[in-house]
């Protein structure tokens, strides 16, 4: 009898919980970033709805939290981007800080769980974190997102959920190796790339070019976030580089010398907007980071 109880009030924590997590609808998950960013900028939990007890890392480093930039951040310069997934829970935050006097570019991966925060993952990308050679990096005075990220896409002109997340992984294919093939996506011919808050234009053209061959791998794909409305894919990974390639050419016979001249990583969490089945823009916050370096998020990293 006892047993039957316990076992009932157990089904009745969990219709709760999965409530709670259905309650969270994208308002509620986009408010809690707002409220996120709020305690952040204060240095002071007690302003958004965290759970007792929150994983954190920040540069893919897991540490106690709050810790990190919670304790250097002065000011945001904004304006933030924010995404939301219902399905999984998570929110996407793209935004620009000030530390005392060090502007960064922040990328922010939130989980809410029964409307509370349950993780917490920040890369953040700066001028005094960058070593050689550096990750591009803009001015956050100047930047402002593609306001075309957060447009809702009417219901009609949507793909679906796997065909979103086939076209960010088909990127990542096109920049593994990349010899000027187009792998497994499409471009709008008005496509650009945004970097750390710099701006790169007619991004096809330099994937055509193979411009990018020094690229070894793109590995631990991992697609945390598909925003259905606004048909935009949140990714986490890292770009590894050998440093062996010395001398290459481009598609066009261009001849080429690699930056890269030891072992390195970038590490990224990278979003990409499709449009009429296409890829329109993408927006990346990514890091130098030691070689072959994985994240503690993800599950299923590849094979060494």
């Amino acid at each position: 009898m006892q047993k039957s109880i316990l076992s009932m009030a157990a089904l009745g924590l969990l219709v709760v919980s999965t409530a709670a997590q259905a309650a969270c609808d994208k308002a509620c998950l986009e408010g809690i970033a707002d409220q996120y960013r709020v305690a952040y900028l204060a240095h002071d939990t007690s302003k958004a709805p965290f759970a007792r007890k929150v994983r954190f890392s920040e540069n893919n480093v897991e540490m106690e939290f709050p810790d990190a930039t919670w304790d250097t951040v002065t000011r945001e310069v904004g304006p933030a981007m924010t995404l939301s997934d219902t399905r999984t829970g998570n929110v996407g935050i793209y935004t620009s800080i000030i530390q005392n006097d060090t502007p960064g570019f922040l990328a922010v991966r939130l989980k809410v769980q029964g409307g509370r925060i349950t993780e917490v993952e920040h890369i953040i990308s700066t001028r005094r974190n960058l070593s050689s050679p550096p990750t591009p990096i803009g001015d956050i005075n100047t930047f402002k997102p593609d306001p075309e990220f957060t447009k809702v896409v009417p219901v009609d002109q949507r793909i679906s959920r796997a065909r979103l997340i086939a076209h960010a992984d088909g990127y990542f294919s096109t920049l593994q190796h990349n010899d000027g093939e187009i792998r497994g996506t499409r471009f709008a011919p008005d496509a650009v790339r945004h970097e750390n808050g710099l701006l790169f234009a007619e991004i096809e053209k330099g994937f055509k070019s193979g411009r990018y061959l020094f690229n070894e791998r793109v590995r631990d794909r991992d697609y945390f976030l598909v925003d259905e409305e606004r048909q935009v894919v949140m990714s986490r990974g890292f770009i590894d580089h050998k440093g062996v390639l010395d001398n290459y050419k481009l598609t066009d016979g261009t001849p080429q010398k690699s930056i890269f001249r030891e072992p390195q990583t970038w590490a990224f969490l990278e979003s990409f907007k499709i449009r009429n089945d296409m890829i329109a823009g993408v927006q990346a916050t990514f890091v130098q980071a030691p070689y072959y370096m994985r994240a503690p998020w993800t599950r299923r990293p590849d094979p060494r």
